[in-house]
């Protein structure tokens, strides 16, 4: 199991959401990069980036710049979404240093590029699946969709798509837990290998992800409980490394 911690971007800033609401955001650091580096000498093997500016429709904030630092110094592979909707988008981030781009409205909006994604970056493509109360939601988790996470995935997969991040909008930023059955279940019934994300809150949840069998969720991503030093990067290396 792959601990992958999270820096969400608003305004060059390092900041989380609360159920994906722009309007209820906490700022932790106002230096990205400082975090960044922080978690690369603390045993990160993946750090996950979301420009929360660009999802919501704001191209003109620094948030690019900063990825393209962060991709550059830190030693680790590095996963970027938010507002990745075109296939400049894509390569953009892709010639910046970026390891894997994530892109989640386009899957549904534009089925055509998303086969031009995958055709020309493979793997290094994966889709952004994020649900509440079992709709897809879009556009920076504020337009639903007539899909479930479960038809998308089959959609994408079809597409040649290998990987989904699965989020669960209702626990995101909440500290209640990841939804282990619901990922565990999508993994399952898709044939994908899937990403865990949304609402950690202790070890137990990286234990319970692990314990669920799917050897397809094979990695799990964290961010407001190692702001709120529920846990350490540490403690949740070693919970994956000791249940693995």
């Amino acid at each position: 199991m792959i601990i992958i911690p999270a820096i969400d971007l608003r305004d060059g800033n390092c900041v989380r959401l609360i159920e994906g609401r722009k309007d209820q955001s906490t700022i932790y650091n106002a230096d990205p990069l400082e975090t960044a580096e922080q978690f690369a000498a603390q045993g990160a093997e993946w750090l996950h980036i979301v420009d929360l500016d660009a999802a919501f429709g704001d191209r003109q904030s620094r948030n690019r710049t900063i990825v393209r630092r962060i991709a550059e110094q830190i030693k680790i592979p590095v996963q970027v979404g938010g507002g990745l909707r075109t296939v400049a988008d894509v390569e953009e981030m892709i010639n910046a240093g970026v390891s894997r781009a994530v892109v989640g409205t386009v899957a549904i909006e534009s089925p055509s590029t998303l086969l031009e994604l995958t055709g020309r970056f493979g793997d290094r493509v994966c889709v952004g699946i994020d649900a509440r109360d079992g709709r897809v939601m879009t556009r920076g988790w504020q337009q639903a969709e007539d899909f479930s996470a479960l038809d998308l995935a089959r959609r994408v997969a079809a597409a040649g798509v290998r990987r989904i991040i699965y989020t669960d909008i209702s626990r995101d930023g909440t500290l209640q837990g990841l939804n282990v059955t619901a990922t565990c279940e999508l993994a399952g019934n898709s044939g994908l290998r899937v990403t865990a994300s949304g609402g950690v809150a202790s070890c137990d949840d990286i234990t319970s992800l692990i314990s669920c069998g799917e050897a397809l969720v094979d990695s799990v991503i964290i961010g407001k409980a190692l702001y709120e030093n529920k846990f350490t990067l540490a403690e949740a290396l070693r919970a994956a490394k000791n249940h693995g």
